[in-house]
């Protein structure tokens, strides 16, 4: 679904507040599981970290270490040398935990969300809250006070934690129903929570005040008209010509496009820490949204789109 544009213009917007922009030949060690059960995602991540990097042009070595089975102590302790700046990842959550516990005395970039924080460290994740807060930003435009969910049976687990994020946010009354109403009142949204097949399957759908989650859309299937949803931009958008480069010769599908571009702005972000090592606040138009960096806090924030019937259009 990525799209492809001849003239990749940099869409990097960055506002650095600390100091000067320098480079110093400096080694990133990137720590992802090569193996396992997050190796598939992982392997998209680096992807789309490699094609950004390259893309760069900038000459900072990348040092990839296997996590899987590993403990991240030793992992530190065996691949840290004079020459290291940054750290990238790990991605498993248990591996982020271990390595605050380690406090490596190195800038550090997580690629999940830990327990806890720690000074030195920056956590960047495709977070649930992220996802929940665009969407909710969606729903007080629309006006709407109400919201009924419908659910994918089998598949409650999956969304709880977005869920849960959504209805804290946006302070809506809230109402689970087991079929669609066969019609909403002015100001109820109806929220489908499930995959494309199943959405696809629900009958006489409202065509209007309907809403959706970012994993219920897959390539080349239908959309019901109507829908709106909040997703990662670089799948609508074609101004990541390196994305699009990486994704020809490995096409995977979207959950893993999307991890593609989690990379891309993974090496964005690494990129200005090395810029600029003491970096506190800064801006700039990624591929998995807007991204603001606000001290060790990182606020991701999908770009939202509505499927008008005539196609998708960003709303």
């Amino acid at each position: 679904m990525f799209k492809n544009k001849r003239n990749n213009k940099k869409n990097l917007l960055v506002l650095a507040l600390m100091g000067g922009m320098t480079y110093a030949q400096a080694e990133v060690l990137v720590i992802l599981p090569e193996s396992g059960p997050m190796a598939r995602a992982a392997s998209s991540i680096k992807l789309g970290f490699q094609s950004a990097y390259a893309a760069s042009g900038h000459p900072e070595p990348l040092k990839f270490v296997n996590s899987d089975q590993k403990q991240i102590a030793k992992v530190l302790k065996k691949n840290i040398t004079a020459k290291t700046k940054l750290i990238v990842g790990p991605l498993a959550r248990a591996e982020v935990d271990a390595l605050m516990k380690a406090r490596p005395k190195i800038r550090v970039l997580t690629l999940n969300e830990g327990a806890v924080q720690a000074g030195n460290i920056t956590q960047f994740s495709l977070a649930k809250k992220d996802d929940a807060q665009a969407l909710q930003k969606i729903l007080a435009e629309d006006r709407m006070q109400e919201l009924l969910v419908l659910r994918q049976p089998g598949a409650e687990t999956e969304h709880e934690l977005f869920l849960m994020s959504l209805v804290t946010q946006a302070g809506l009354q809230m109402q689970v129903v087991h079929a669609p109403p066969k019609k909403l009142k002015r100001h109820q949204a109806l929220l489908l929570l499930g995959n494309n097949e199943w959405m696809n399957g629900q009958q006489k759908l409202p065509k209007k005040q309907i809403y959706t989650v970012s994993n219920a859309i897959e390539e080349d299937q239908p959309i019901p008209k109507g829908m709106k949803f909040c997703d990662t931009p670089a799948l609508y958008r074609g101004q990541w010509a390196e994305l699009y480069s990486a994704y020809q010769q490995h096409p995977v599908a979207m959950p893993y496009q999307r991890m593609l571009a989690f990379g891309g702005d993974a090496w964005s972000i690494a990129q200005l820490y090395l810029q600029n090592p003491k970096l506190k606040e800064a801006v700039f138009e990624g591929r998995t949204g807007l991204i603001q960096i606000n001290g060790n806090h990182i606020q991701r924030t999908p770009h939202c789109y509505h499927n008008t019937g005539k196609g998708i259009t960003a709303i």
